[in-house]
């Protein structure tokens, strides 16, 4: 082949392949942000205890109850989407869309407990998630989940009247 000819294949799978790295990169990057965001929050929220229990925990005296929930729809990069469908071709796990459940799940609990904070809660009970795939009701063919966290937080007593 002459260089010409490599030129020319380049012109021709060149930009896809920019764009499948770029998309790596970016996506990659994207991510990172979004974990170590949720990792502030998560430490910012400690103070308040959580529990997929149906009781409050020992040592938790609330006056009142009330719902509190969060939610978030979290979309997969193109990149993380052609590697899974590579992936499927094998069979086995499919980390990037483990990880995309991972964001949205941990970001839905987030977003609840800021709500229960905002509200003074002394705790969380009755943890519930629910996930929903809504990317492939489109012709968007880029994967999307929907994660909702409800719960119940637990009010002071003060706070129940």
């Amino acid at each position: 082949m002459t260089w010409l000819e490599y030129f020319n294949l380049f012109m021709q799978c060149g930009p896809f392949i920019i764009l499948i790295g770029l998309g790596f990169f970016v996506g990659s990057a994207v991510e990172r942000a979004h974990f170590k965001r949720l990792r502030t929050k998560e430490k910012q929220l400690l103070t308040i205890p959580l529990t997929d229990l149906k009781t409050q925990p020992p040592g938790v005296i609330g006056g009142g109850a009330v719902l509190v929930s969060g939610s978030v729809v979290v979309a997969s990069d193109y990149f993380k989407t052609i590697a899974a469908s590579l992936r499927k071709l094998i069979g086995g796990e499919i980390r990037s869309f483990e990880r995309l459940m991972e964001r949205g799940r941990r970001e839905a609990i987030c977003r609840m407990m800021q709500q229960a904070h905002h509200m003074n809660a002394i705790a969380v009970i009755n943890l519930r998630i629910e996930t929903s795939s809504i990317g492939r009701m489109s012709r968007n063919p880029s994967p999307m989940v929907e994660v909702i966290a409800y719960g119940t937080a637990v009010l002071p007593a003060r706070q129940s009247s």
